[in-house]
């Protein structure tokens, strides 16, 4: 009896160890976690992926200056109106742009008009300065596609056209010299001529575009094209850059420096000018 009594006690106490043991192990573990030894998260990509869709509205305002070789109908000027003087010959100018985005690829189109008043000398020896107006337009569309498609920088190729148009009304007056007028009245010359005309045209634009996050909500862009390759112009092209700040969720602001290069000589039309001048725009992004 005294044996049974032994044999179910010890049965009983096994099946006991079986039980508890177990859970003190995991107990016991779980007081002696140590999280400080647990590995640390996986480091957060740089390249983030932006949402799918991106449009943007813009007001560009480019205090632009003017120089160069100014032509209509074979009547040549030098311009020389520097942009800190432009704002004295502008009568007009009129901007805008439009940016759309969908993952990759890219759609965008700017331009501007721009009217102008300035005096400019004239080469040769019966006219020496002429009364220029001037009216200087261009509008471009692009297709572009992101090689690099990130929050924290961008790269993009693009391809297009840039439309062109140029309108001049020349108003020439004689010079003070007092042997001319005798001369232009032998060969049947006036003492003041006016002269006027306009043209228009089109260029393949091909180019690279960049931006970059540098802190917060400042970025850094960079801009730039080449283009004509003699199908219009012989050659065209223009670089832009600075810096990006959005202001609010919504509201953004560039503030920069552009530069674009004319070469288009045709039909009695020259424009040989350069656009130069620090570069401002505002808009909102959606």
């Amino acid at each position: 009896m005294n044996r049974s009594i032994l044999i179910s006690r010890f049965v009983y106490q096994c099946l006991l160890a079986t039980i508890l043991l177990p859970a003190s192990i995991v107990l016991a573990g779980t007081e002696n976690y140590d999280y400080k030894q647990a590995p640390p998260p996986p480091p957060e990509s740089w390249c983030v992926t932006p949402p799918d869709t991106e449009f943007r509205i813009g007001i560009p305002g480019w205090i632009t200056g003017l120089e160069g070789d100014f032509g209509v109908r074979g009547i040549v000027t030098e311009q020389d109106v520097k942009f800190t003087d432009i704002l004295k010959r502008l009568d007009m100018i009129a901007a805008g742009s439009l940016y759309a985005r969908y993952q990759r690829w890219e759609i965008f189109a700017d331009g501007q008009y721009m009217k102008l008043s300035d005096t400019a000398k004239l080469p040769g020896l019966l006219f020496d300065t002429a009364h220029v107006s001037l009216k200087s337009a261009f509008a471009e569309a692009f297709v572009g596609y992101r090689l690099i498609n990130c929050q924290n920088g961008i790269l993009s190729v693009f391809a297009g056209a840039r439309y062109n148009y140029m309108s001049g009304d020349l108003q020439i007056a004689q010079d003070n010299d007092p042997r001319f007028p005798a001369l232009r009245r032998k060969l049947g010359i006036s003492d003041s001529l006016r002269v006027s005309g306009s043209i228009d045209w089109v260029d393949p634009v091909v180019g690279l575009a960049g931006k970059v996050h540098v802190w917060k909500p400042v970025s850094l862009y960079a801009k730039g094209d080449i283009g004509g390759f003699g199908a219009a112009s012989d050659f065209t092209w223009q670089v832009q850059g600075g810096a990006e700040f959005q202001l609010t969720r919504w509201l953004w602001s560039d503030i920069g420096w552009r530069y674009m290069k004319f070469d288009y000589t045709s039909g009695g039309f020259t424009n040989k000018t350069e656009l130069n001048g620090p570069f401002i725009e505002t808009g909102v992004n959606f």
